[in-house]
């Protein structure tokens, strides 16, 4: 009986420990995460000859794991093998609705709170067979400090009609950033398919509530391109770059109370190879690293 109750109070000090150690850690008023948004190319094999899911999933899954928060865009047919080797302790819940669903998906070591999806109310051509659109959700990155996370995938393509739904994409995002996280510290990450020097895009619509742009703020000192049709692709062979544009695209905003501030950012395309050195997807993933702060 000694004994068993000398165990008991070993364990019990234990648990006692670990909440405590949980307590202080969850208390903290500041810290850094890294993050990565990635379009993993998710439709079904064979539909684009130069992707290859199932055999590249696989290889994308324990790489996400080097990320505390991952958003993915194109988690259509392939998300059992995308999770297989993922070890993030909380993910959003994959919904196939409409055919593959919208494909957008987070992975996260921060607990995941209010978690809602919402689909584009314009779309054109092939995009109108899933439901894109966006995600919103609420980090816990500590007790104290609450952050709004958007994973966006909009309408593809260049013509005069994928244009306009996609300007209605971006439109229908900021209405909604405006309302949902008034005054809230805002990070967007995603697949915009937009380019600042493409003059049928409204991308500069975002920058207009207050957000930065990782690409612009360390890549071009905080300088746009000019929007006169000319796109910036001199991407080989370093794609962090300030001729370098891709349609993917990573935001942030600080609030009154939380400050948000970007400690690096890289194009992470040399992480997502093959054997052979060819990328994982038709996309490059984006990388960045925050800084966050409860503004006392």
């Amino acid at each position: 009986m000694r004994t068993h109750t000398l165990i008991l109070f070993f364990v019990f000090g234990l648990l006692i420990s670990g909440c405590q150690k949980e307590l202080i850690e969850d208390n903290s008023t500041e810290g850094t995460f890294t993050a990565l948004t990635y379009n993993v190319a998710g439709l079904p094999d064979g539909i684009n000859v130069d992707q290859h899911p199932l055999r590249n999933t696989p290889l994308i899954s324990p790489r996400l794991n080097n990320y505390d928060v991952v958003n993915v865009q194109e988690d259509f047919y392939y998300h059992n093998l995308l999770i297989k080797d993922d070890k993030h302790p909380y993910r959003s819940q994959y919904v196939a609705n409409r055919s593959l669903g919208d494909g957008l998906n987070l992975f996260s070591k921060f607990i995941i709170t209010n978690f809602m999806r919402t689909e584009w109310s314009d779309c054109n051509g092939t995009d109108c067979y899933t439901p894109k659109g966006f995600t919103l959700c609420r980090l816990k990155l500590s007790s104290k400090i609450y952050v709004d996370l958007y994973n966006v995938h909009c309408n593809a393509g260049s013509d005069s009609a994928d244009l306009l739904a996609r300007r209605k994409n971006i439109l229908q995002l900021t209405k909604y950033i405006a309302y949902r996280s008034k005054g809230n510290a805002v990070i967007i990450m995603g697949d915009m398919n937009c380019r600042y020097t493409r003059t049928g895009d409204n991308i500069r619509e975002i920058l207009n509530l207050g957000f930065k742009d990782a690409w612009i703020e360390t890549q071009r000192n905080g300088v746009l391109p000019l929007q006169n049709g000319i796109s910036l692709m001199d991407c080989d062979p370093i794609a962090t770059n300030p001729t370098c544009e891709v349609v993917d695209k990573i935001f942030f905003r600080s609030s009154d109370k939380i400050k948000i501030d970007l400690l690096d950012y890289r194009v992470e395309g040399d992480k997502f190879l093959d054997a052979n050195g060819e990328w994982l997807s038709d996309h490059r993933p984006l990388f960045a690293k925050f800084h966050y702060q409860l503004i006392q």
